[in-house]
């Protein structure tokens, strides 16, 4: 579930005490665009603003309160409060996971390589790119959001992807995209 560090936690509870109003605690959602675009919102939530279907998250002076459509974007994540020269305010982060079904050392490191190296360089576009599966040194890929169906999708494959994952694990003999470029929102392939 959610994790709030000790910094985030003594400054919620320190705005819910300071509140004018009543509060009965904070309410906290995501929204995804894409797998690496999610819009979090922070909120503080009176007793009359809770839903019989929110999960609630009991904390020390305070409960976090998660709506069922937020519940699966939020696992994993970390609400952290960041005081620094360029001001201050609360920020969630959540890790992006190996595919549980995958295990190894090269499954591993292509993961690594796409999240660190290609997904930022296709995020703005709007693109994601994931790693499907590893068999027998072949690395099985799909492209999602703005590359689903792109008509430079096949370009981007070749001179970005496949290079990038074959130089940083030398042991991948080929990278194969899986993706149904035909269902994307702009089908062009």
């Amino acid at each position: 579930m959610i994790t709030i560090t000790e910094a985030a936690a003594k400054k919620i509870a320190e705005l819910v005490t300071k509140n004018e109003k009543p509060v009965k605690g904070l309410r906290i959602g995501a929204r995804s665009e894409s797998p690496l675009k999610v819009d979090y919102k922070l909120a503080f939530i009176s007793e009359e603003q809770i839903e019989e279907s929110d999960e609630r998250v009991p904390f020390e002076g305070f409960e976090v309160f998660i709506d069922s459509d937020s519940l699966t974007l939020l696992e994993e994540a970390t609400v952290d409060y960041v005081d620094g020269l360029m001001g201050s305010g609360f920020k969630i982060e959540r890790p992006r996971g190996i595919p549980t079904h995958l295990h190894g050392d090269i499954a591993q490191r292509v993961h690594e390589v796409i999240e660190n190296e290609i997904n930022p360089g296709v995020a703005s576009h709007g693109g994601t790119v994931s790693l499907m599966d590893v068999k027998n040194n072949t690395v099985y890929v799909q492209l999602g959001g703005g590359c689903q169906g792109c008509g430079q999708a096949s370009v981007t494959l070749k001179d970005g992807v496949v290079r990038m994952i074959k130089e940083a694990v030398p042991e991948v003999d080929e990278v194969i995209d899986v993706t149904d470029h035909g269902a994307g929102d702009n089908p062009y392939y």
